[in-house]
C-alpha cells in the first residue's frame, strides 16, 4: 500500500472535516468523527493538526481558497457586466454542485463569529478582494470609464446575490426549483447593472411580461412552501 504524504493527509482530513460540519454542525464536528470520516487514525489527525481550533482555521483557508478558485474559473476578461455575470452564474452553480461546501460555510461563519478571531471577516474580505479585481480589471480594458465606487457596489451586490442564493438553496435543497431561480438571481444583477451601469451594460433585455398578482403569489408560495 503506498504510503500517504502528511501534506495529502492534511487536505484529506480537511476536507472530511467540511463533510462533517456539513452534515452535524461544528459541534458535532469532534476530532474523533473528523478521523473517522476521514478513515484516519486519531492520532493521525493530532500529529497533523496540533489542536481542533488548528484544524479549523485549515477548514476555513481550504473554504476561502475554493470559492476564490471558483471565482478566477469563471474570470471570462470581458467587459465589466458580462464578466460579473460570470462571476455570479459559477458561484451559484458551484453551491448547486457542491451542498456540503455552502452548509459547512453556514456553520463555519456562524462559529467563526463566535470566537476570538477574525476569520470569518478574513473569508470575505479575501473573496471580496478577490472578486473586486477581477471587475477592476474587466474596467481598466473597457473602454467605457467605470465609477471605483460602483465597482465596490458591484462587488457587494454579486456577494449577497450568491449568498441569499446559497442559504435558499440550503435550505430548500429543491433542484428542480433552484435551476430556474438562478436565472432569476442573474436577473436581478442584469437589472441593477442596466440601471447603474449605464450603456457599459450593453444592450438592455426585452422588459418581462409583468406578473399578475396571482402569479406573484403562487411564485411566493412555491418559494417559501413549508410541508406540515
Amino acid at each position: 500500500m503506498a504510503r500517504i504524504s502528511a501534506a495529502e493527509r492534511r487536505i484529506e482530513l480537511v476536507e472530511a472535516a467540511v463533510r462533517v460540519i456539513a452534515a452535524e454542525g461544528v459541534e458535532g464536528a469532534t476530532t474523533r468523527r473528523i478521523a473517522q470520516e476521514a478513515n484516519a487514525p486519531l492520532a493521525t489527525l493530532h500529529y497533523c493538526f496540533a489542536t481542533k481550533e488548528v484544524l479549523f482555521a485549515a477548514v476555513f483557508e481550504h473554504v476561502g481558497r475554493q470559492y476564490r478558485e471558483v471565482l478566477t474559473r469563471n474570470d471570462i476578461h470581458g467587459d465589466v457586466p458580462t464578466t460579473a455575470r460570470a462571476l455570479l452564474r459559477g458561484v451559484l452553480e458551484w453551491y448547486l454542485a457542491n451542498p456540503d461546501f455552502g452548509a459547512a460555510t453556514g456553520e463555519l461563519i456562524s462559529w467563526g463569529k463566535r470566537q476570538e478571531g477574525r476569520q470569518a471577516e478574513m473569508v470575505y474580505n479575501e473573496a471580496f478582494a478577490t472578486l473586486r479585481a477581477i471587475l477592476e480589471a474587466a474596467a481598466a480594458t473597457d473602454v467605457r470609464p467605470v465609477d471605483p465606487a460602483i465597482l465596490d457596489e458591484l462587488t457587494y451586490i454579486v456577494s449577497v446575490l450568491s449568498d441569499g442564493f446559497a442559504l435558499n438553496w440550503l435550505v430548500f435543497a429543491n433542484r428542480t426549483a433552484a435551476e430556474p431561480q438562478i436565472e432569476l438571481t442573474l436577473g436581478v444583477l442584469d437589472a441593477w447593472m442596466a440601471d447603474h451601469l449605464g450603456d457599459a451594460s450593453g444592450p438592455a433585455a426585452p422588459a418581462p411580461k409583468a406578473a399578475s398578482p396571482e402569479e406573484a403569489l403562487r411564485s411566493l408560495v412555491s418559494w417559501v412552501s413549508v410541508e406540515r
